[in-house]
């Protein structure tokens, strides 16, 4: 990385002259390299991966803009992406984000956040899913959308890498049967995280929620908050809040490991191991629901 060509791309998207005095490496991240940056008295965030990856960060930069129409929840100004050698990057304010907050405040502004509606499902552009490539066609019908964007994808992927024939029969028969878990339940089309799990959410200083590194697009609410059940989940104040503002549908309970899926699937083509048999374990629970 030539750091004096990124802070002259800074300089020019800013319209502030920055020179960068100090770079420290920042860790917490598996996909991405990060940096602290700062000047005599200015600071920002710059995330690093292959040139290849400009793609992922530019749908980043995008993603968060997007988040921050709803004014619901604070998410991190993206300032600039490009490429700079043999790597590519993205540059965003500095947040310090080693706070304690309210998780029932959090839960009230994840709450306006899916009450802003898009006019359809998906999104204008592709974007990643940890380092996997999420695929967002726009469309009007969820079920359609959630068959072919999601399942369908992370299925595909799934049969390149050699999973378990059972798994994959297991999961077509969910495909086939994905009316089932939406009986009676018509999704609103809400703006979502789209990775919502608790290493995505953290507090400033002064205790003000803010999400970041998101898989942006328009879907059902639900698929934001099954997520925040993964990897340890939430306090019980989040969801007994989120709750009391907007109640969740009774059918959540069961539809939740059907979105979890989707991303269980996606860590079995990231990292293999025990998420095949987490998966399975998942289609076999949803099975046992439709029979």
């Amino acid at each position: 990385m030539n750091w004096d060509l990124l802070a002259e791309h800074i300089s020019q998207v800013t319209a502030e002259p920055f020179e960068i005095k100090t770079h420290n490496a920042v860790g917490g991240g598996c996909i991405n390299s990060a940096y602290r940056i700062q000047s005599k008295n200015k600071a920002y965030f710059v995330k690093l991966n292959t040139a290849s990856k400009l793609a992922m960060f530019e749908a980043e930069a995008e993603g968060l803009a997007e988040l921050a129409l709803a004014k619901a929840i604070r998410v991190p100004l993206a300032i600039c992406c490009g490429v700079n050698g043999a790597q590519s990057y993205i540059v965003m304010e500095d947040l310090r984000l080693n706070g304690h907050g309210s998780m029932q405040e959090f839960a009230a502004r994840l709450e306006k956040l899916h009450r802003y509606h898009g006019s359809q499902f998906g999104w204008h552009r592709d974007n990643t899913i940890g380092s996997t490539l999420q695929k967002n066609q726009q469309m009007d019908n969820w079920l359609s959308f959630w068959n072919s964007q999601r399942l369908g994808f992370q299925l595909e992927l799934a049969r390149q890498n050699k999973a378990n024939k059972n798994l994959l029969a297991k999961a077509e028969r969910i495909q086939a049967d994905l009316a089932r878990f939406f009986q009676g339940y018509t999704p609103d089309i809400s703006l979502l995280h789209g990775d919502l799990w608790s290493g995505n959410v953290a507090f400033s200083d002064n205790g003000e929620p803010i999400i970041f590194d998101p898989a942006t697009y328009y879907g059902d609410r639900e698929a934001d908050i099954a997520m925040t059940e993964l990897f340890g989940g939430f306090s019980s104040d989040f969801y007994a809040h989120y709750n009391e503002r907007w109640p969740l549908d009774k059918g959540y309970c069961v539809r939740k490991h059907l979105y979890n899926l989707y991303h269980i699937l996606n860590h079995f083509n990231m990292f293999g191991g025990g998420y095949e048999s987490q998966a399975d374990g998942i289609c076999s629970r949803l099975l046992a629901e439709i029979r």
